[in-house]
């Protein structure tokens, strides 16, 4: 069996995508595994590291401030379309997965262009761009919210949630010795905060001028900058006790064993494995999204009294207090994490590969 996934931009699309791969290759063994993403972006280091090979395309997002720089955007995704149906006739996959992002467009249209089976899994409760213009000759498309008929034609939605790395359901050891590893006292209530693998802007300034206060308060703060703001915080806060400044977080299901409250942008990835672990959360969805829509992941948890959402625009000024104020609510705490655990779609990898296995299968029967 031969599968080509594609897709990424950021570990949103990155890590389900290799959840999925992970599962294909345990399900089916020896599955020639092929992923294609866009060149310069983080899965052409993460795919590899992760065990598979990547091919990468020059494609690019178009730009919507200044309409010239599109030219060379236009000639990228011609180059992309061209390279992508290269890939894709020579590796001869018996199905390909997007899971969004830029490479995704190219390489799914021309598999559906050579009529070879093609699945969508999206991750959002508002559809990116890219999927919404695959979706009219996709096979089937995966989701993680309700209504999305809304983008998508309703005979092909499944709904399976999204895939989240395995180990963070690790529970062998409990929340003081997760702590103790992670170098935090194990008596003091933990604040995780993750900017996503870039990292958030606006969460690491609120945070420059929060810590002191949520330390004071009597937590400990393990701090997610993203790599492109790792030298300015580490470099802010220096040596203190009781505080962790870390570019990436390797041990995530570490983390989230150890904290009890988490300060988090609202990506879909992020969201599941929130759900999945039953975290009570500050969610800050970034504005900087397409069509807004990590406000729109986030409101969906907020209307089930699942989270606590900050605006961005709110996160310098009402940080602290926001995070304190959890912290010193057990009950609310808990209610979080009883609310949140309710939303929780697990498995969606083994559905995800369920529905990919059988349109193969369809497509083997019809030949």
């Amino acid at each position: 069996m031969k599968v080509i996934i594609s897709g990424g931009g950021t570990g949103g699309h990155i890590f389900p995508a290799i959840s999925i791969a992970n599962e294909i290759r345990n399900r089916v063994s020896g599955t020639d595994i092929l992923f294609v993403g866009a060149e310069g972006r983080m899965e052409m280091d993460r795919v590899p590291e992760a065990g598979y090979p990547i091919y990468g395309l020059p494609v690019k997002g178009f730009d919507r401030k200044n309409i010239f720089k599109n030219i060379k955007v236009l000639w990228n995704l011609y180059k992309s379309m061209k390279r992508a149906g290269y890939i894709v006739k020579d590796f001869a996959p018996d199905i390909v997965i997007g899971v969004g992002g830029y490479a995704s467009g190219p390489t799914l249209k021309q598999a559906q262009r050579l009529g070879i089976p093609t699945l969508i899994q999206e991750q959002n409760s508002y559809a990116g761009v890219t999927n919404k213009m695959l979706a009219e000759k996709a096979d089937k498309i995966c989701v993680a919210y309700e209504g999305m008929d809304k983008f998508f034609p309703a005979d092909k939605i499944i709904m399976t949630g999204n895939p989240v790395r395995a180990n963070i359901l690790d529970t062998s050891i409990t929340k003081e010795e997760a702590k103790r590893q992670l170098g935090f006292d194990p008596e003091r209530p933990l604040v995780l905060s993750v900017g996503g693998s870039l990292g958030a802007r606006t969460i690491n300034d609120a945070l420059k001028t929060a810590y002191p206060e949520i330390v004071k308060a009597g937590a400990s703060l393990l701090w997610q900058t993203g790599k492109l703001y790792y030298k300015d915080c580490a470099e802010f806060v220096g040596k203190k006790d009781n505080v962790v400044v870390t570019q990436f977080i390797s041990r995530m299901d570490l983390a989230y064993r150890a904290a009890d409250v988490m300060v988090s942008r609202a990506g879909a990835s992020t969201i599941s494995e929130i759900q999945l672990v039953g975290m009570p959360a500050v969610l800050i969805p970034s504005p900087n999204v397409a069509e807004d829509h990590q406000r729109k992941n986030a409101q969906a948890l907020v209307s089930q009294d699942a989270a606590v959402m900050l605006l961005d625009t709110d996160c310098k000024e009402k940080l602290a207090e926001t995070v304190i104020t959890l912290l010193n609510d057990e009950n609310k705490r808990k209610s979080l994490s009883e609310n949140v655990k309710k939303m929780a779609l697990p498995d969606a990898a083994r559905k995800i590969v369920d529905e990919a296995l059988k349109l193969i299968a369809n497509k083997s029967a019809k030949k």
